[in-house]
């Protein structure tokens, strides 16, 4: 009798571990990219919603993400420490500050988009183009309000 834990049939059929384990490859894959950029999935989605706006406010940033306030301030000193973003007061309410990516987050950002859709490409690889698009279309309907 074997002692060894071995996923049954079962547990490769539930849609929490099979999600869970895509995740956690898909993270994988996009960390190891984006590390030579100093950055993460965490930050690329900051980058991404500030590489496409004027400057904006940290609190809309973590809005539009989904993530706390807190959490959303610890990844700005972050990126702000490595000279990829800028806060500074806002001009029109002087207790808010606005985030904008500074020339050298404009650059990296775009180097780290590029890596990260390789990535994505690799994860995906397994899966026709048509399949691919399935499985994107099928998340966005999951995650509709």
């Amino acid at each position: 009798m074997s002692t060894e834990a071995s996923p049954g049939p079962d547990l490769h059929r539930a849609l929490g571990y099979l999600l869970k384990h895509a995740n956690l490859k898909f993270t994988a894959l996009t960390d190891a990219a984006l590390a030579p950029f100093g950055i993460d999935g965490k930050d690329l989605g900051a980058l991404r919603v500030l590489a496409h706006r004027d400057p904006t406010s940290q609190l809309q940033v973590a809005q539009t993400l989904g993530v706390d306030r807190t959490t959303m301030v610890a990844l700005l000193d972050a990126l702000e420490d490595k000279g990829i973003i800028r806060r500074q007061p806002d001009p029109a309410d002087r207790r808010r500050n606005v985030v904008e990516l500074t020339e050298q987050g404009s650059e990296a950002y775009d180097a780290a988009e590029a890596a990260y859709q390789e990535a994505e490409k690799t994860f995906l690889a397994a899966l026709s183009p048509s399949a691919g698009a399935q499985f994107r279309r099928a998340l966005r309907t999951l995650l509709e309000d």
